[in-house]
């Protein structure tokens, strides 16, 4: 049988938007995909319609993918079935909104929105049309976090009963940010660590801690924050959760997690990926895993048991290989040629969910996706951090006054 082909909108033509399309493309049987196939059919930027078409041709879509000036072009043509939403976080519940009031089926990048609320609302409207809607957390669908997972269910390491996790770069925002106005630290663009850097952190506590728990026995963690504000702007530099999730006895008792993010300090201080040691590790009674940075790309695993068990995992993202000439990555840092940047699972898992008639992601349903969004923002509640009010509301439609995302050279975090 063919493979079904999933056609894809791209809304807005940024750097994260470049690279997930190149992924997105990547032949699928090289990760060995092949019950679907995906095709771009449109890009929209909403500077000009000339801006998506050189976006179109640097990342290699077919010839026939139309380019439009307007992202309210792009959510009205009918060979459109779903759009990726590539904007800054302060404008995702306008643009997922818009694409889910014109029937398509969302796949937005992370953060989902600014504030629960709005993921509350965009989550009603979702599934009162019966659309697909996700957020791209691409990491929850790499290979090594589906072995951590399974790792942790699986008893390996006994119960589960403290995580932490960080995800920080070294990013010297008075020189990085110079002028206040990249979306990093700009206030009117949701900026700071926070929904840009620590949602890779929250990830990873509650894919360990909440994910693998049988769902009659989730219960939502407290909360408490520590917020170092940006000097300069407001926006969180440097932020610290500690969460604390309910459990009978029985599963182990309270399980405690530490999720940690900021742009002044590194998880990976050398930058190559294991000699800062791990930022990510998740203790049980029987053992340990240790998840080695960056948080949002990692491909080193340690798996450390209490009788002597020592097993080290790299892990090898796929693409079209040596010799294929293919690159991509993010900004100036490109991969070993031939190598996929990982996004391309995420895509794939949307493709399934619309094959299979899913309407939502099965490693972060939305309700769980709503609960990471009630912690962040208890997060900032605690750390006297509020956005303008505009990028907070539940208003719809509301023009907001960016445009599409500058395409970024400088390694910020993989939105």
């Amino acid at each position: 049988m063919a493979p079904r082909t999933i056609r894809w909108g791209i809304l807005a033509t940024g750097g994260i938007a470049t690279t997930f399309t190149k992924d997105l493309l990547c032949d699928p049987t090289t990760r060995g995909v092949e019950n679907i196939k995906h095709t771009v059919a449109a890009a929209a930027s909403s500077s000009s319609a000339s801006r998506a078409q050189d976006f179109l041709k640097e990342v290699k879509a077919p010839s026939d993918a139309k380019a439009y000036g307007s992202y309210e072009e792009l959510v009205k043509d009918s060979n459109v079935e779903i759009i990726y939403v590539a904007t800054p976080h302060s404008h995702h519940y306008q643009n997922v909104m818009l694409a889910l009031e014109h029937g398509k089926h969302v796949l937005c990048e992370k953060a989902f929105t600014v504030n629960a609320a709005q993921l509350k609302k965009l989550v009603q409207v979702a599934r009162e049309k019966n659309l697909f809607l996700m957020e791209a957390v691409w990491t929850r669908y790499f290979p090594l976090s589906c072995y951590v997972r399974d790792t942790i269910t699986s008893g390996r390491i006994g119960q589960v009963h403290r995580i932490h996790a960080d995800n920080s770069l070294s990013l010297n925002p008075e020189k990085s940010f110079a002028g206040e106005k990249h979306r990093m630290v700009n206030m009117d663009l949701a900026g700071g660590a926070l929904l840009d850097l620590g949602i890779y952190s929250l990830t990873w506590v509650f894919q360990c801690a909440w994910t693998t728990q049988e769902k009659s026995k989730r219960q939502k963690p407290s909360v408490l924050s520590a917020t170092k504000p940006y000097h300069k702007t407001g926006a969180d530099e440097m932020m610290t959760i500690l969460l604390t999730f309910p459990r009978s006895m029985e599963d182990g008792g309270d399980l405690h997690a530490i999720a940690s993010t900021g742009m002044r300090t590194a998880s990976d201080p050398t930058g190559d990926q294991k000699a800062g040691g791990p930022s990510i590790r998740i203790w049980g009674d029987k053992g340990e895993i240790q998840v080695f940075p960056p948080a949002f790309r990692p491909l080193y695993t340690k798996l450390i048991l209490h009788d002597g068990t020592v097993e080290d995992k790299h892990w090898s993202m796929p693409g079209p290989g040596k010799g294929s000439g293919w690159k991509n990555g993010f900004g100036d840092n490109l991969n070993a040629e031939g190598e996929g940047h990982g996004m391309f699972f995420e895509a794939d898992e949307a493709g399934f969910a619309l094959l299979e008639g899913r309407l939502e992601g099965q490693y972060e349903d939305l309700d769980e996706s709503i609960v990471i969004m009630e912690v962040m923002d208890e997060a900032r509640k605690q750390g006297g951090l509020k956005y303008p009010d505009a990028i907070e509301s539940l208003e719809y439609p509301l023009k907001l006054a960016c445009r599409d995302p500058i395409p970024i050279t400088l390694i910020c975090s993989q939105k």
